[in-house]
């Protein structure tokens, strides 16, 4: 395990980051032009942001991220 020290700034910025991250990805998703292979790997690396998210973010703004699977698998 790897621990970081953020000071507030820094947080708040990782957060900004990976959300930008998040959000371009879920609308290249919707994109049909993009073969079935890459949009899994695109899932991948969505989930793993998503967990980055998690330990930065209020509960409130995860579950704005939080894809329709990933809502049913919890409930």
């Amino acid at each position: 395990m790897i621990g970081m020290l953020l000071n507030q700034k820094e947080l708040k910025e990782l957060e900004y980051l990976i959300k930008r991250e998040m959000d371009e990805i879920l609308f290249d998703l919707k994109d049909d032009r993009i073969d079935h292979i890459v949009k899994r790997a695109m899932e991948e690396r969505y989930k793993i942001l998503f967990s980055l998210f998690q330990r930065v973010a209020s509960p409130a703004d995860c579950l704005k991220y939080m894809r329709c699977r990933q809502r049913e698998q919890k409930g």
